[in-house]
């Protein structure tokens, strides 16, 4: 059953009598093919125009969905060989960070993201997509052995930030988070990341400091959530809607300051409403842009990537 955010109500609503119409169908003999088939169309039409046209605060309530798909549904759907490698050498294991030897096509890549869970027992146990110092150090680990190995590195981001708890603090979160950062910004080889959800401060930017970064249509980025952010500059949560306007999460956005390099597209109505195309779209995208960097000099990549981040936000 798909779960409809509030602006979706007027296709809540149509899809809602479409059901109807077709129980009435199969109870009885009455044919009525021809409206189902008109008000599918109506329906089809409605969510189009309406997803055509979303407010930043609303591409963050669909970056946020519940059935948006997350890490282990790429891996599954769009990725192949999937071999999990955990623990950081130094403290544990971090479920909110998972990474692993993988195929993408043919390639062989290094495939580290975020997992936020599908229900309230996997959400608990990856803590919400909210990385500790463990899991970042886990990443720094598996980077530098993607280096030695000369495998590509690919990141999928979807976290509303590291976890701000003080266990964290004390295990050193801020400089787990920056040796991350500045492990991307040292692989000498290719490195692509997407933001497929939330890409949230730094715990974000820590997997996603690559030559090439990608944002799905519907995702949103940004150094706060809109409610943080509303919070502090109006004392109120409320103002959420504005804040997101003003900081220019989206990807279309963000696109023209140059903070990303791409948008995939989704499928109409979002990631959730066909995770598999969705997966196939991002497979497609990653794929290209590896093929577009193979071959290329360490020193030609880590230039790329300095030379990307000293741009960000330049004018003209």
């Amino acid at each position: 059953m798909i779960s409809y955010l509030e602006f979706e109500k007027p296709v809540a609503a149509l899809e809602a009598r479409i059901a109807e119409l077709r129980e009435t169908a199969e109870g009885g003999d009455i044919d009525i093919d021809s409206e189902i088939r008109r008000l599918e169309q109506k329906s089809a039409g409605l969510l189009a125009s309406t997803y055509a046209a979303l407010t930043p605060w609303q591409k963050t309530q669909v970056a946020r969905h519940p059935a948006r798909p997350h890490f282990q549904d790429y891996v599954r759907l769009a990725f192949s060989d999937f071999i999990p490698l955990g623990g950081d050498r130094l403290y544990g294991e971090d479920q909110a960070i998972v990474a692993g030897l993988a195929r993408l096509g043919t390639r062989k890549v290094m495939l580290i993201g975020h997992e936020k869970g599908n229900d309230t027992a996997s959400r608990i146990r990856h803590n919400f997509g909210m990385g500790k110092p463990e899991g970042y150090r886990k990443a720094i680990r598996l980077m530098e052995l993607a280096g030695r190995f000369g495998l590509p590195v690919v990141t999928l981001v979807d976290t509303s930030g590291a976890f701000p708890g003080i266990e964290a603090e004390e295990r050193g979160q801020a400089e787990a988070i920056a040796r991350s950062t500045e492990a991307c910004l040292a692989l000498p080889v290719p490195m692509v990341a997407c933001i497929v959800g939330e890409g949230g401060s730094g715990g974000a930017v820590a997997l996603a400091s690559a030559e090439r970064v990608l944002m799905l249509q519907n995702a949103v980025y940004s150094v706060i959530s809109p409610e943080g952010c509303a919070s502090i500059l109006w004392r109120t949560s409320e103002k959420a809607p504005e804040a997101a306007e003003a900081m220019k999460v989206t990807a279309q956005d963000l696109l023209g300051l140059k903070v990303i390099d791409r948008i995939v597209p989704e499928p109409i109505g979002g990631a959730h409403r066909n995770p598999a195309a969705m997966a196939q779209t991002l497979a497609e995208a990653v794929g290209e842009e590896l093929d577009s960097l193979a071959g290329k000099p360490a020193a030609e990549l880590r230039r790329a990537r300095e030379d990307r981040f000293l741009r960000i936000g330049e004018l003209g």
